[in-house]
């Protein structure tokens, strides 16, 4: 923010931080241990009077001098130089904050200098006592230099009080500081013994060698119940929220930690094999070994350390780019450039977008990414999304993953931002992707049907407006195909009786949708995701496209459950509204009693090509493309430690409700995992950039733009959005989240949530099980008032859902006269106004829902005057003024 920024792109400032600090911290930490070593053993040397073991810490200290003072300075130099470039804000904080701590550094530095310059110069010179003394002297500066670096460094991590009253003492002593400083001192003590093995196998008469090589292997071992012991109380003064964020969201930990914890194994095991007795070139070899382990051990460890207080410089304090967190909601409000003092362009125009964007870049990513550099590659990272992808990943960083910092700045910076990303770097348009138009108009004739002759009346419903199908069979699936109908016989009459004996359904699907395998891979992959094997064209319940409806005693309603329709036609027409003709059989006679026709709606215009890139599978129109699948399974990967896209390259697709519950497939999941919809709305809300319906229709097959529409009925003709029943998504997904009170990380994908009703207010729901209630808005039946919302008002159960209420006299389902769930009579499909309203335009002539107008003929046979169903039923239709 106020300082130029270092543009490196292929190795970036925080990684030659991290090159130049290991090194210096391997050898400060010897320093120090190796003061503690050099003045015991010197005064073992005296109280033994070994005189071979005094010559061995007198060639020791030459070596000691060379590497700590020589290496040791030019390297702490370094780092001086390379943080005040990467991080020159911090940098500022900790110079002015600690200026009076650092001016004490100094001064144990400086005697910490001459003692050992004088003990190694004037070593034959001094007498035992004094030599023991200087030696001492040395021991005692370099480990109060330790202590006082080590308080400011943790003050980073863990600055406690002071972020609230700046003293400097707050800062100093601080949660972590003592627990870290028993650490280093255990890890100075690893770091002697580790080099004092070294210095055994260059410098040891050969008579001693092995004796000495014991006694440095000691140091290791003493050294260990205190890193164990203070690591444990280290770790629990890191803050709560990065313990999660930093150490199980983060995939980057998982190296550091790996390095640690097969560097620990190591260095103590292969310390051990010294005591065999072998040569010495072997030995040697095993030593320098040693100490590479040693040096990846302390990369692992100050690693895990900087993960820790990720995305802060200061934790709490000071973002990684240098931003103070109390300024972000200033500069997001004004904009990150304009209070950029270094930055070449102050307003953002369709000229100057992606300049704008690359200075963005360097200010607010390049501390920790490079361009296709060695490490956190932007090009790497961002090559799976879109331009739009890009936009809802910065909108949502740091939000859910919080080890990234957030992005700061106004609308239009994030998308220069995106756009010189996507554009700039990866070569991809900074638009979003359309499918290719396919919308056209299917007329469908409805079938005839008598009143004064026809003894039956037969309604056929899907339970669902539309059943989407993941088509992605070869990499993932977690809605296959499975559309299911139900349907109600009735024998009119004065008394309508509502029939199932005798009878029989069969349907039978339009010409050209008979062979969904054509079309798509789930039978080939039916054995990895679903642990079944199905015969071509059959569903998973065993039912194919043309077949008999079971009988549900349970529910009292016809059913032909998991049929494989797909919206691919044959010829190449994509048709998300099949026909079906459903036949009323005579079981004893064969007589066809009564015949009707119903659309079947599937969609497979899952958009998630719009962040994900890869495109569309199906001829440019609908479908999870193979690039797209690979995409989401690579993020998945990324974000939750899993290896989905390696398994599905070894031909095992992954099936997502076998960990996540889902009651719309029946999985009961693993226990732990949050249920499927709560998951993909509970995390994906927070990337969402719109808060509107335009965030339902970003993922859903609604968009204007799309070619299938799963809301077409009458609510949206009068202009009622997704929000108007489901609240917006931060609402549904805050409300879905509650309900899981069991998920540990619920409260990390909720904390940056902004539902439009406070969340105290949000009563908790179960996806597919609890809905909007249609009686919250049509109270009595009657036409809701102008302030109705249907949201955060729930269903109780699964009976009281609209697709499976019935109502009160003759049982019959709702579905029967409105129709199914988004596409409630009259509705308005683009392919056809028949389309969706086959049976009422059959029985009535009409597109209003059965019986409307006092139409009760179409089953009693005569004018009704008593509300049998459900009050308000007789009454004429009031929103005649929309029907075309």
């Amino acid at each position: 923010m106020n300082y130029p920024v270092w543009e490196s792109y292929f190795i970036n400032p925080g990684l030659w931080v991290g090159i130049i600090a290991v090194i210096h911290v391997f050898i400060s930490h010897f320093a120090v241990g190796g003061g503690i070593y050099l003045w015991y053993t010197d005064r073992l040397s005296v109280l033994t009077k070994d005189q071979s073991l005094r010559e061995f810490v007198r060639k020791h200290t030459w070596f000691f001098v060379l590497l700590t003072m020589v290496l040791g300075g030019v390297s702490g130099v370094g780092i001086w130089f390379i943080i005040g470039i990467a991080s020159p804000e911090a940098t500022s904080i900790l110079i002015n904050q600690f200026v009076f701590f650092w001016a004490m550094e100094w001064v144990f530095f400086f005697v910490e200098i001459i003692a050992l310059l004088v003990y190694h110069y004037k070593f034959e010179k001094l007498s035992d006592k004094d030599r023991l003394r200087v030696a001492l002297v040395y021991a005692f500066s370099a480990w109060m230099s330790l202590f006082i670096i080590n308080g400011i460094i943790c003050f980073m991590l863990t600055p406690g009080q002071w972020v609230e009253t700046k003293n400097p003492w707050h800062g100093f002593f601080n949660p972590s500081s003592f627990p870290s400083l028993f650490f280093r001192t255990g890890i100075t003590l690893m770091m002697a013994g580790l080099f004092g093995i070294l210095s055994t196998l260059f410098f040891a008469p050969k008579d001693k060698r092995q004796v000495l090589l014991k006694y440095n292997i000691k140091w290791l071992y003493v050294a260990l119940p205190i890193l164990v012991l203070s690591s444990i109380w280290y770790f629990s003064t890191v803050p709560e929220v990065s313990k999660v964020v930093n150490f199980e969201f983060n995939r980057q930990v998982l190296l550091a930690k790996k390095v640690l914890y097969l560097s620990s194994v190591l260095l103590y095991l292969l310390s051990l094999l010294l005591l065999a007795r072998v040569g010495l070139i072997l030995q040697r070899m095993l030593g320098f070994l040693l100490l590479f382990i040693g040096l990846l051990w302390i990369g692992g460890f100050e690693h895990l350390r900087e993960y820790a207080r990720r995305p802060y410089v200061i934790y709490d304090y000071l973002y990684s780019f240098g931003l103070k967190v109390e300024d972000e909601t200033k500069v997001n409000e004004k904009g990150f450039l304009k209070y950029t003092r270094w930055a070449s362009v102050k307003e953002i125009t369709e000229e100057n977008k992606l300049l704008a964007g690359k200075e963005i870049f360097n200010f607010q990513c390049l501390s920790c990414h490079t361009v296709k550099g060695l490490r956190n590659d932007i090009v790497k990272k961002a090559e799976g999304l879109t331009y739009f992808g890009i936009i809802s990943q910065l909108y949502g960083q740091g939000k859910v993953l919080g080890y990234m910092p957030k992005f700061v700045g106004t609308e239009k910076e994030r998308e220069a931002l995106a756009a010189f990303i996507a554009e700039g770097l990866l070569g991809k348009a900074a638009q979003t992707p359309e499918p290719k138009p396919a919308i056209k108009e299917l007329k469908e004739q409805p079938l005839a049907f008598n009143p004064e002759k026809d003894e039956y009346a037969l309604f056929v419903f899907s339970p669902l407006g539309m059943k989407c199908v993941t088509d992605a069979d070869r990499w993932f699936s977690f809605l296959p195909p499975g559309s299911t109908l139900e349907a109600v016989v009735i024998k009119r009459g004065l008394k309508p009786e509502v029939v199932n004996q005798g009878i029989k359904l069969v349907y039978r699907v339009e010409p050209g949708f008979e062979t969904p395998s054509k079309h798509v891979l789930l039978w080939d992959y039916a054995q990895p995701l679903f642990n079944q094997t199905i015969a071509k064209n059959l569903g998973l319940t065993g039912k194919g496209l043309n077949g008999t409806f079971d009988w549900d005693d349970k529910r009292k309603v016809f059913i032909a459950k998991g049929l494989p329709v797909l919206p691919y036609k044959n010829d190449g027409t994509y048709n998300p509204y099949p026909i079906f003709v459903i036949e009323l059989i005579d079981q004893s006679s064969g007589k066809v009693l009564q015949r009707t026709k119903v659309v079947s709606p599937v969609a497979t215009e899952f958009r998630c090509y719009v962040c994900h890139d890869g495109g569309l599978r199906w001829n440019d129109i609908a479908g999870i493309s193979d690039q797209t699948a690979i995409n989401i399974l690579k993020a998945h990967d990324k974000n939750h430690q899993t290896n989905f896209y390696q398994s599905a390259l070894q031909g095992k697709p992954v099936f997502c409700q076998k960990c996540h519950p889902d009651f719309i497939v029946g999985s009961k999941g693993i226990k732990g995992h949050k249920n499927f919809s709560t998951s993909m709305h509970g995390w994906h809300a927070n990337y969402m950039p719109y808060k509107d319906e335009k965030a339902c229709y970003l993922c859903h097959p609604d968009h204007p733009q799309a070619n299938t529409k799963c809301y077409r009925d009458i609510h949206k003709k009068l202009g009622l959005e997704c929000i108007d029943c489901h609240g917006n998504i931060d609402f549904h997904a805050t409300a879905l989240l509650l309900g899981e009170k069991s998920s540990r990380t619920a409260k990390f994908l909720l904390a940056n949530l902004n539902p439009n009703i406070p969340k105290e207010k949000i009563k908790p729901r179960k996806p597919w099980i609890q809905q909007p209630d249609c009686l919250t808005c049509h109270k009595g039946f009657k036409k809701p008032i102008k302030e109705a919302k249907a949201y955060n008002y729930w269903t109780e159960g699964v009976s009281d859902l609209f697709r499976v209420r019935k109502e009160n006299t003759q049982k019959l389902p709702c579905l029967t006269c409105h129709g199914s769930p988004h596409t409630i009579y009259p509705a308005f499909n683009p392919y056809g106004i028949s389309r969706d309203n086959l049976q009422p335009l059959q029985y009535q002539k009409n597109i209003l829902p059965i019986g409307a107008n006092f139409r009760c003929e179409v089953c009693h046979k005569k004018k009704m005057r008593t509300p049998l169903h459900h009050p308000n039923i007789l009454r004429t239709f009031r929103n005649i003024q929309v029907l075309p």
